[in-house]
């Protein structure tokens, strides 16, 4: 049960004192330094107010680091959800995005519990890049408005009507929002490149915010934006739930307990190699399902672990879950008590906030690397890239997922051999068949090697090697000491055979087989039975010798 307990326990259970408080409380305020702009500026990429980033970065981000599995992870909204979110509140209200979190927090605490925390590592790794970039490229597309201050009443939801829609408008750009934007970047820039431990993301907001009112500039800001936002925690609520409402936003609850449970992960394995400790994957998927059932409370976002300010939070000097407690202790300390500063800050300097989220989690880097790879990865990349941005992320990541496990399936089938020999199997590069070797076998006797693993996308070629014999023998050895593993197409396939055969006529010597496709095989009731003419043997030379004394008896 140690897979199931939060590292918040282990740690304190390894001593905690003053001194390591010291040291996560400044990590913490850090991280909670970068956290408040950026859960702002999501908030608002994302279709909702500035203030519901910040209520789940300190529900959500409070749970992740106390329930979670990582000792220094820290959580909240991330950009990863802000198309899906975008789109779910365009489409069934702000309602409708609780609901499918609430959906997607019991489906990452069921995916914890059953131990699937393993098994999200396995997406391929141009369906992760190709889907981030997609996003990244929306983010940008979705805050080019504000920053450069177009008069639209209402930008298109789609990615091309959207950047028609800016062209038509772009005579409407207001001088004042662009300068103020470009300012914003500017500063995080240059403070990235020569002063990166420096909150770059705060002081280009302050800045911006101090620039316009003194210069009293006409840019717009979250106060003429939001002008009826709270400046307080909201009182914990549940929205009204109907089972066909349930059904409606499932898929967008999958999609966010996808995303949820991929970035965790990752950032959790990041955090990893950073520190030199392990997380616990499955408890960590509980953490981020009983988070987000806590944002949704608090009327929330979806949240999840973000890589960059668990990085931050890592140089910042964490120990322990406390630091990630911390940070959000210190950003619920500025709801309190100066939430109201929020009405200043441009509208423009968040965009560019954003311009720069996107830039890192393109991993432009990444992206250029996959594309000097072989076709079929490049093809997953391109195509998950492209559904993300012009159709759908729920149909990219299916799209692209089904299509890496096609091709992983089509270039598994190339290693495995089907071939006629009685050679011993060749193991560690040993020599391979000499067909002189053919002329030992008994007479009436056939042999057939099977190599790797046997599943549906490899097993029909056992049917075609049947029909290709040619002649009918009375015993045919199958040697399958060198595969692995069977599924469930791949023993249907190995039963089709064993069928044609005894039609045939022929026995059926099944050689070293190992345990489990002898499980498998047992599973469908394949067990030696003489009278159905099926045997077991333990090794070749015992095949041969069952084989030598089968063909001596006449077959009826």
């Amino acid at each position: 049960m140690n897979s199931f307990t939060p590292k918040i326990i282990t740690t304190m259970r390894e001593g905690y004192d003053l001194g390591l408080l010291k040291t996560d409380a400044l990590a913490g305020l850090t991280v909670a330094i970068v956290a408040l702009p950026l859960s702002m500026a999501l908030a608002i990429a994302s279709g909702a107010s500035p203030d519901k980033g910040l209520v789940t970065a300190v529900i959500a981000g409070f749970l992740i680091s106390f329930l979670g599995g990582s000792r220094v992870q820290v959580g909240g909204p991330t950009g990863a959800f802000v198309v899906v979110v975008f789109n779910v509140i365009a489409q069934h209200g702000y309602d409708g995005l609780l609901i499918a979190t609430m959906m997607a927090g019991l489906i990452l605490i069921a995916a914890g519990v059953f131990r699937i925390g393993r098994l999200i590592k396995f997406i391929p790794h141009p369906v992760v890049t190709g889907f981030t970039a997609g996003i990244a490229v929306i983010i940008a597309s979705s805050q080019v408005k504000d920053f450069l201050g177009l008069s639209l009443d209402a930008v298109p939801s789609e990615f091309l009507p959207k950047w028609q829609a800016y062209f038509g408008a772009i005579s409407t750009v207001q001088m004042a929002t662009l300068l103020v934007g470009l300012g914003a970047f500017f500063v995080i820039i240059v403070l990235k490149r020569f002063a990166p431990r420096l909150p770059g993301f705060l002081i280009a907001l302050v800045l911006a915010s101090i620039m316009v009112a003194l210069l009293e500039l006409p840019v717009d800001t979250i106060g003429s934006r939001f002008p009826d936002m709270p400046v307080t925690m909201p009182v914990p609520s549940l929205p009204v739930v109907t089972w066909a409402y349930m059904v409606e936003l499932l898929p967008s609850a999958f999609t966010i307990a996808f995303l949820a449970g991929i970035e965790a992960l990752l950032s959790a394995v990041v955090a990893d190699g950073m520190t030199g400790t392990r997380h616990r994957s499955n408890q960590e998927l509980i953490g981020q399902g009983v988070a987000n059932l806590g944002s949704v409370a608090f009327g929330g976002l979806p949240a999840t672990g973000a890589i960059a300010r668990t990085a931050t939070n890592i140089k910042a000097g964490a120990k322990t879950p406390v630091a990630g407690m911390m940070h959000a202790l210190f950003i619920l300390l500025f709801i309190l008590f100066g939430s109201s500063l929020m009405a200043y800050v441009p509208m423009a300097a968040l965009a560019a906030i954003l311009f720069v989220v996107a830039w890192g989690m393109g991993e432009i880097d990444r992206f250029i690397a996959l594309l000097r790879m072989p076709n079929s990865d490049r093809a997953v990349l391109l195509l998950t890239f492209g559904l993300t941005i012009l159709v759908d992320l729920t149909v990219a990541i299916g799209v692209g997922v089904t299509l890496a496990s096609l091709l992983f399936m089509a270039r598994m089938s190339e290693t495995v051999q089907l071939e006629n020999g009685n050679a011993p199997d060749r193991i560690d590069g040993l020599a391979g068949d000499d067909p002189s070797q053919r002329d030992d076998l008994p007479k009436d006797v056939e042999v057939f090697r099977i190599t790797g693993p046997v599943f549906f996308g490899v097993a029909g070629e056992l049917l075609d090697a049947m029909r290709k014999i040619g002649r009918t023998p009375k015993v045919i050895i199958l040697r399958m000491r060198l595969v692995p593993m069977l599924d469930a197409s791949g023993v249907t396939m190995i039963a089709e055979f064993i069928a044609q055969a005894r039609l045939s006529g022929a026995r059926i010597i099944l050689s070293g087989v190992r345990p489990q496709p002898r499980e498998m095989l047992g599973r469908i009731g394949m067990v030696e039975d003489d009278a159905a003419g099926i045997y077991f043997e333990s090794d070749y030379m015992a095949s041969l010798q069952r084989a030598e004394k089968l063909t001596m008896i006449t077959i009826h």
